[in-house]
């Protein structure tokens, strides 16, 4: 009767509006009450890559991450069944999740319980839904045809929620899509902003109410913050989606070329003017112009921009005719804006023309929660750039991270995770797994770099002690037989053998030992 009344609330779902987030949650608790599991995973498939939507009892940068059907053997599995798929508790095949379990990062490298549904709509893989259990017999309960119930569901919400954003693509010029229903579905496509802490959950509101407007949008932040993903965002919000982005770094035009980028010129209008050529301006006509570092523009083409503002009119540099223009603009800037206007650096004018609608855009430190996150994307980002196998955060690198002042923003800590995983990376074999843990960090942190490499006043040893000892049981044993290792083969020039009998051990169950912690 439990099994029968959480089906019916996913088949209720299905008739109620709800967000895809909101969605996406009841459904995986309705399966953790038909499926007694440890750890749960909904994911959509797009063109052999699997983009975890919602998840229960996994580590919060899964969300960050993305999965190559073809890299792991059970998804590969999942991805060509027609029906659900148990996997035998001790199958050689490893787990997709292995080391992001929540309660046990090492949980599922042993003998467990693992099963998956394909999400077909039509016959075509839409999703997989994947659930863990620490127990091998948890699942010998749930019978095939509650499985294939469960994934036909599944799949259903998961279309449902697909056949909502695509709603909201076509019918937002008529006006039929309520605000809540766009907010929600620009969450799931993210538009490039990662984050779920309120200040990026009120950025985001902010978006989706401008986005539509066409009004022009002043982004403020500081450097490294996402400004230009921010602008990205607004212009996939607003009618104008379809037609090009233009993007200008303002401080990158030398003044002498400026004018001509921003404007074009005619023929002959200067030196090595031989041709006509179109500003981006005229370029970005029924589109969007980003004009990025708007605060170095020279103080000789404001005036021409605010014309252009103003009017909708452009002249080429050396032509005698104006040029009707639809633009939308966008402006960036790192500086007190307010302050250059007032010591006369920046026209008044402009400034009140650009600042229709302002855009903040959140520091990171104002938003650590979302720093595991951001830190899973860029392992994932690292993992297919550098070439290595599955890439894994210690919960004291995680700590670390989210201690950390971040003067850079997402761009340093994007910068900090590459070179963690690639310092992390050396000596591992390909394919296999990287752990990263504090040390790996050296001194690229400010604000905790001095606690954490042991330069500071305090002694790296203990902020890493203190680090380890506020993660769970099993990760401090870990990291107790990190060291020990470390040591004994460090003590015998590198002797994994000798190694071995100081530490009492067979030489083939430290390989293993040693591989599963990340060291070989």
């Amino acid at each position: 009767m439990r099994n029968l009344e959480a089906l019916l609330s996913v088949a209720l779902d299905l008739t109620t509006s709800l967000g895809a987030e909101d969605r996406y949650r009841r459904l995986l608790e309705a399966v953790r009450q038909v499926v007694p599991c440890d750890a749960a995973c909904l994911m959509r498939y797009d063109d052999g890559v699997l983009v975890p939507l919602a998840a229960h009892g996994l580590a919060p940068e899964v969300l960050g991450r993305t999965f190559c059907a073809r890299a792991h053997p059970r998804l590969d599995i999942l991805c060509h069944a027609e029906a659900p798929v148990r996997f035998r508790p001790d199958t050689d095949l490893p787990d997709p999740f292995d080391g992001l379990l929540a309660s046990d990062a090492t949980s599922l490298a042993h003998v467990h319980a693992c099963l998956g549904c394909p999400l077909r709509v039509e016959g075509a893989l839409i999703g997989l839904l994947t659930a863990d259990a620490l127990d091998p017999r948890a699942f010998e309960g749930v019978d095939e045809a509650t499985l294939s119930w469960l994934g036909a569901l599944a799949g259903a919400a998961v279309r449902t929620s697909q056949l909502i954003d695509a709603l909201e693509h076509s019918a937002e010029r008529l006006g039929l899509v309520a605000d809540d229903l766009r907010r929600a579905a620009e969450r799931e496509r993210g538009a490039g902003l990662l984050g779920t802490s309120p200040p990026m959950q009120k950025l985001r509101d902010e978006i989706a109410l401008v986005g539509p407007s066409d009004l022009t949008v002043l982004i403020t932040g500081e450097t490294g913050a996402g400004k230009e993903l921010v602008a990205r965002a607004v212009h996939a919000a607003s009618a104008r989606r379809g037609e090009p982005l233009l993007h200008v770094n303002c401080a990158a035009l030398p003044e002498s070329v400026a004018e001509s980028e921003l404007f074009g010129h005619v023929r002959g209008a200067f030196t090595g003017a031989e041709q006509n050529r179109p500003g981006k301006l005229e370029v970005a006509d029924g589109g969007t112009l980003f004009l990025d570092e708007i605060g170095e523009l020279p103080l000789s083409l404001q005036p021409k921009l605010l014309r252009a503002l103003q009017e909708g009119e452009v002249q080429r540099v050396g032509a005698d005719r104006s040029l009707r223009v639809d633009v939308r603009v966008l402006a960036a800037t790192n500086r007190d804006i307010e302050k250059e206007v007032a010591e006369g650096r920046f026209r008044a004018d402009l400034f009140h023309r650009l600042n229709v609608y302002r855009l903040a855009v959140p520091p990171l430190r104002d938003r650590r929660s979302d720093i595991p996150l951001l830190a899973g994307h860029f392992c994932d980002a690292a993992r297919a750039r550098l070439g290595v196998g599955p890439v894994r955060l210690t919960p004291a690198a995680r700590a670390l991270l989210q201690r950390g002042a971040w003067p850079g923003n997402v761009r340093e800590l994007e910068n900090t995770v590459f070179r963690m995983v690639l310092q992390a990376s050396r000596g591992v074999p390909r394919g296999a797994p990287v752990v990263v843990e504090p040390d790996h960090l050296g001194s690229g942190l400010p604000g905790a770099a001095a606690a954490a490499s042991g330069r500071g006043e305090r002694g790296g040893g203990e902020e890493k002690a203190q680090a380890i000892a506020a993660a769970p049981l099993h990760e401090q044993v870990d990291a107790f037989q990190r060291e020990l290792i470390r040591k004994a083969v460090a003590q015998h020039d590198g002797n994994w053998a000798a190694a071995a009998r100081s530490l009492g051990m067979h030489r083939s169950n430290l390989h293993h030992l040693a591989k599963r912690l990340g060291l070989r």
